[in-house]
């Protein structure tokens, strides 16, 4: 059966290359996707813990903390598949660690990989299922954790069609380490042994803290963006193509009455920064790139919007805002994290499409923590009503961050639970 995925995988790949050719998305780091490392490699069985991306890579801070307590002579090796969580996963190593890609699922590059590798331990962040991977390890009497798992509605339906293939790949896991109840029946469904599922929790309610990215200096911040000592900050994080214009049609349309706002945009992908800026210029805006301030003429006429095209400075401008929206939520992207803007106490707004955080958002909006959006109109609305009432915005912003409180603990339960078989 896994001779027939390595077809399907190869030909899959080839169709996706001329893709990947114009994406530029074939970097000096797709190499290790192919299973070439260092020559000189020496990490003596490390804890190996795979995170897809920026969100997954953030989510397991926690958790690498306590693995390092925990077996002070294990080095990590951190994994990624983009190069944005590439960048995030170097920052959060250690000296001794090894940072790389996770080896394209083909089964001689995997066993390539693994062989070099040689890890006592994989752990995988949320729930990637990658059949050779996942089979060769097990072939080694490798354990594999799957922490912070979850199924969403979209995977379950995919999942579920090709059952009779997954069902005993999954059971080659030794253990699913999930978010909810719901996402531990969805994979008893698939065919995974109960004794194999635990519901541990969402450790990103862990990481919401972030007390060591916080803003340390408000006024310096202030003073970059121009900002009024009246003036109020939106902040529009994560955006998808599409959203955009959205933001920034509600933004003209306030700014008659509150002349003193400002709006920051930052697209999920900077490297849409100068797609961003044009777009903003077409409503007649003056695009001003984060880190071009201070270094160009900052004196025009129009109004600034101001874009974000650094990685791993969102946080510090959430904790400049005085008003949040959360993208890839107007449009069918699943939404984004809102747990980072709700530990620093912001009022916030998101789109319908939040089925990436299901039973996060769902939390919120039951506890009235958030404000849901669904179109210009009443995102417009929304941002009105909070800037003409600060009561309004600080009760939400204190209803959100004391649901963060109420909702810890999940990195320690995993963490225990990983102890079974580290």
């Amino acid at each position: 059966m896994l001779i027939i995925y390595d077809l399907i995988f190869i030909i899959v790949a080839l169709l996706y290359l001329p893709a990947y050719l114009l994406k530029k998305k074939l970097h000096r780091g797709f190499l290790m996707r192919l299973g070439i490392l260092p020559k000189v490699l020496k990490l003596d069985r490390p804890i190996w813990v795979h995170a897809v991306s920026v969100g997954e890579a953030m989510a397991i801070r926690g958790l690498l903390e306590g693995l390092r307590k925990a077996y002070p002579a294990k080095k990590i090796v951190i994994s990624t598949v983009t190069a944005t969580g590439n960048k995030i996963a170097k920052s959060i190593a250690h000296e001794g660690d090894f940072v790389t890609y996770l080896p394209l699922d083909l089964g001689f590059i995997v066993r390539k990989t693994i062989a070099k590798i040689n890890p006592s331990l994989f752990i995988i962040a949320e729930t990637e299922i990658w059949p050779n991977l996942i089979t060769c390890l097990n072939r080694k009497n490798v354990p594999v954790i799957v922490v912070n798992g979850r199924i969403s509605d979209r995977s379950f339906q995919g999942y579920m069609a090709v059952k009779f293939f997954l069902k005993a790949i999954l059971n080659k896991v030794s253990l699913f380490c999930v978010q909810s109840e719901r996402d531990s029946q969805r994979l008893i469904d698939m065919g995974v042994h109960s004794d194999k599922v635990a519901v541990a929790g969402n450790m990103k309610f862990d990481t919401a803290d972030y007390t060591d990215i916080r803003v340390t200096d408000c006024t310096d911040l202030k003073t970059k963006l121009w900002l009024d000592p009246e003036g109020k900050l939106i902040v529009a994080g994560s955006t998808h193509p599409g959203e955009e214009e959205i933001i920034l049609s509600a933004y003209e349309k306030l700014l008659p009455d509150f002349p003193a706002i400002r709006l920051l945009i930052a697209p999920r992908h900077p490297e849409r920064a100068d797609e961003v800026a044009e777009i903003s210029a077409k409503y007649g805006f003056r695009p001003a790139f984060i880190s071009w301030l201070g270094t160009k003429c900052e004196v025009c006429s129009k109004p600034p919007v101001f874009i974000l095209d650094t990685i791993g400075k969102l946080m510090d401008f959430y904790g400049l805002a005085d008003i949040v929206f959360v993208g890839g939520s107007l449009i069918n992207k699943g939404g984004h994290n809102i747990l980072e803007p709700a530990s620093l106490a912001k009022p916030i707004l998101f789109g319908p499409q939040m089925f990436n955080f299901r039973d996060i958002a769902d939390l919120f909006l039951e506890n009235n923590a958030c404000i849901l959006v669904r179109n210009e109109e009443e995102i417009r609305k929304a941002i009105r009503d909070l800037l003409g009432n600060p009561a309004k915005m600080a009760t939400l912003g204190q209803r959100a961050q004391g649901l963060i409180v109420e909702n810890q603990g999940a990195t320690r339960r995993t963490l225990e639970l990983i102890k079974q078989y580290a």
